[in-house]
């Protein structure tokens, strides 16, 4: 992995910070569309809650291509690059960059699956000198910098 040059790569506490306050607002949402589906469609809980855990993979690419900061990103004034410094990440990367999160779908063990990546996530973004985590590695080189 390697750092676009003449960008100030973000560290492991502020990228919490954003995560933290785009999953308030990525829950909040996805709560509502489990309620709905929950309430209106009589569903099981466990399948209720499908579209609400993929709301959140999807509110992360959508942000990422679209402006290439999430809300939480943009009010810690973050910005996730492509590979190979691009100003944004594409789809295919972003979609890649979050796939980790997709892990929560899958009944009664997701939540363990997703709970070490997101450890492994920390562990690679630490100890990199570029603050680069292993879903960066895998999505082609993106990187989270500060603005």
């Amino acid at each position: 992995m390697s750092s676009a040059v003449g960008v100030s790569p973000a560290g492991l506490g502020v990228r919490a910070g954003a995560r933290l306050i785009d999953w308030i607002v990525a829950g909040i949402i996805g709560s509502i569309v489990f309620f709905v589906f929950n309430h209106t469609l009589h569903l099981p809980d466990w399948v209720a809650i499908l579209p609400g855990a993929g709301f959140g993979f999807l509110y992360f690419v959508f942000f990422e291509v679209v402006t290439g900061s999430t809300p939480g990103k943009k009010i810690l004034n973050l910005h996730v690059n492509g590979a190979d410094g691009a100003a944004k990440p594409d789809l295919l990367e972003s979609a890649k960059r979050n796939a980790y999160m997709l892990l929560n779908l899958i009944p009664w063990v997701g939540g363990l699956l997703w709970f070490i990546a997101a450890i492994a996530i920390a562990v690679t973004v630490s100890n990199s000198p570029t603050k680069q985590g292993w879903h960066d590695d895998f999505a082609g080189g993106t990187q989270v910098v500060k603005d």
